[in-house]
């Protein structure tokens, strides 16, 4: 495996504020790991922290969306040093942050070629901006601007829409489709998107079910794939501290297991960790546990 380099991008802006008024501490989540040992773990490198534009509570009133401008300027940012990271020959491991950042990171990809996304979170973030959704966070959309659905000032980043095309994302282990029912939010079925939900996966197994994703990856003779990581994709029992809590999930066994499964295959190229809020970690104890299972994944595909 190539050498793992750490990029910060401690960005709250694809997040609303809280029922308090507080923004989300995901801005400390990258120190938050690697004060809990995730450099050393990894014998990383850290390639340094992405700047974060200011926050603007007032959602757009052109297309709905919150911080649509400031999300912009970030990825064009993020996506630069990605870019020059896998340049380098470089794994980056970029810690969030926030669920926008996905943009970013497709971004540098899609100036290198033609990349695959494994996007692993309970949720499946297809919500597309309207004036009826209250929740105007971008971190709830963020598959939907990657694969260039919605406003053109998050789907066209450099003109270069989509970011990633429907046939080569795999959604994986999402278990919000009584949420997405009732919201009216597009269905995943109605797209060319590989899809299998938490409860289809625990029917298949993970070893069948990463297998099969991976097969169809490989179809479409892709350049290497992209991994994304919402903390929230982990059982609540263990990963309590994200802002949409739901039950059940993952275990930090079954998690390792498909990081390893994906990193051993030898096309992924990169990968993102995101939503974690080390305020909600009053012990540290979580953070502690988060970070272990990334790196028994990480350095089990070694």
């Amino acid at each position: 495996m190539k050498t793992i380099s750490i990029i910060s991008a401690p960005s709250n802006l694809g997040l609303v504020p809280q029922a308090d008024g507080k923004l989300s501490g995901v801005t400390k989540m990258p120190q938050a790991l690697m004060n809990s040992g995730l450099l050393e773990k990894l014998k990383a490198e850290y390639r340094g922290e992405i700047p974060v534009p200011n926050y603007n509570r007032e959602r757009d009133k052109e297309n709905y969306i919150l911080n649509p401008y400031p999300i912009r300027e970030f990825s064009l940012t993020l996506a630069k040093e990605v870019e020059s990271a896998i340049r380098d020959g470089k794994f980056p491991l970029v810690l969030g942050g926030d669920c926008s950042l996905l943009l970013g990171n497709m971004l540098a990809l899609k100036h290198l070629g033609r990349y695959g996304l494994f996007f692993l979170d309970g949720h499946s973030d297809f919500y597309q901006p309207s004036p009826q959704l209250t929740d105007s966070g971008v971190a709830g959309m963020d598959l939907a601007f990657a694969t260039g659905r919605g406003d053109d000032v998050l789907s066209n980043l450099d003109g270069e829409k989509p970011l990633v095309r429907d046939e080569d994302v795999v959604v994986f282990g999402f278990r919000d489709m009584e949420e997405t029912e009732r919201l009216k939010m597009p269905q995943l079925s109605k797209t060319k998107l590989t899809t299998l939900s938490l409860r289809q996966i625990r029917e298949k197994g993970i070893e069948k079910s990463v297998g099969e994703s991976l097969h169809k990856l490989r179809e479409n003779n892709l350049d290497g794939f992209w991994i994304h990581i919402d903390a929230d994709v982990l059982d609540d029992e263990i990963m309590p501290a994200v802002d949409s809590r739901q039950p059940d999930g993952l275990s930090y066994e079954e998690f390792s297991r498909i990081l390893k499964l994906l990193l051993s295959s030898g096309d992924a190229v990169g990968m993102h960790v995101g939503i974690f809020d080390p305020d909600m970690d009053e012990t540290g104890s979580i953070a502690v546990g988060f970070v272990d299972a990334i790196v028994r994944g990480l350095n089990g595909a070694k």
